[in-house]
């Protein structure tokens, strides 16, 4: 399991850090963000989508539990399941449907999905520290490791 530390001083940086990562990842590929609520998982799902194409605002779909984008060739789905009541509900929406080998999926909030969810190629834990973020990103499979290789 390979692990970097990366200290984020503001908004911008937590865009930045996003973008980093849309430049080494690509499909099949499943990101989960973690951390507490205002620590930045949208913000850095922001950077992450808007790198791949996307013009428009980035909103959290917490209450929708999946957005979907069309992006250059890529199904990009960021999930918010930060309001699923009940991991089971993720099978009424067909969440199998969304991992497919053309799919990049963000998922804030995984441990709602706990037991439906497959497993991250890449996960980043956000927490508060000082006046800025520290995220923790670890790779969780063979592909995740290889990408971290590449993270500059």
């Amino acid at each position: 399991m390979t692990s970097v530390k990366v200290y984020l001083d503001n908004e911008q940086d937590t865009v930045e850090l996003g973008k980093r990562l849309a430049a080494i990842i690509t499909p099949p590929l499943i990101l989960n963000l973690s951390g507490e609520l205002g620590a930045g998982k949208t913000t850095l799902s922001r950077g992450l989508i808007q790198a791949f194409g996307h013009q428009g605002a980035v909103k959290s779909p917490t209450y929708a539990l999946v957005e979907p984008y069309e992006l250059a060739g890529v199904d990009l789905f960021h999930f918010d399941l930060y309001r699923l009541s009940d991991p089971e509900e993720l099978e009424f929406m067909g969440i199998r449907d969304y991992f497919t080998k053309n799919s990049i999926c963000i998922v804030e909030w995984p441990d709602r999905g706990h037991g439906l969810m497959p497993e991250a190629d890449i996960s980043c834990h956000i927490k508060y520290l000082d006046a800025g973020r520290e995220v923790e990103i670890v790779s969780g499979s063979e592909k995740g490791q290889l990408l971290l290789s590449k993270f500059k």
